[in-house]
């Protein structure tokens, strides 16, 4: 396996997005994914993984108030392989590159396997925040206190 990180300098929903994002089963993302068309802007900024040239994932961050949102997406043949940890450490180099106090990921009640995922962003450093339910992890610092709310 060969992972590449591809910055996408326009981001475009496209047939790779509505699969891997767009399709993904109801409750994961937020349902304005699943209403976009070909073509339409897609707001963030976007990142595609592709192994061995096919689109194996996606990393997306938004900055929010010196904060970044994150949201990863795998293609469901590449889950297990690592594809979903190459996109996380991928979007910490991103974050901490642009002063990013934190980055955040909100694990949605309705997702199907939320509390797996909880778990799996809890080993990578992330912790509950006590305020608003997102999961954080600290980006500008990583030393001891790392992946833990101020």
């Amino acid at each position: 396996m060969s992972l590449r990180w591809i910055h996408e300098a326009a981001p475009r929903w496209d047939a790779d997005k509505a699969r891997i994002v767009g399709g993904a089963p109801a409750g994961i993302f937020d349902q304005r994914y699943a209403a976009m068309r070909a073509g339409d802007v897609a707001p963030g900024e976007w990142w595609r993984v592709e192994d061995d040239g096919k689109t194996a994932g996606y990393g997306w961050l938004d900055l929010v108030w010196g904060d970044a949102e994150i949201l990863l997406a795998t293609d469901p043949v590449a889950r297990r392989r690592g594809v979903g940890s190459f996109i996380l450490e991928r979007l910490g180099e991103e974050s901490r590159a642009r002063g990013v106090n934190h980055m955040y990921n909100r694990v949605r009640e309705t997702h199907p396997d939320a509390q797996a995922l909880t778990r799996w962003l809890f080993q990578r450093g992330f912790a509950a925040s006590s305020e608003d339910g997102r999961l954080l992890r600290a980006e500008v610092s990583r030393g001891p206190r790392a992946g833990r709310p101020r």
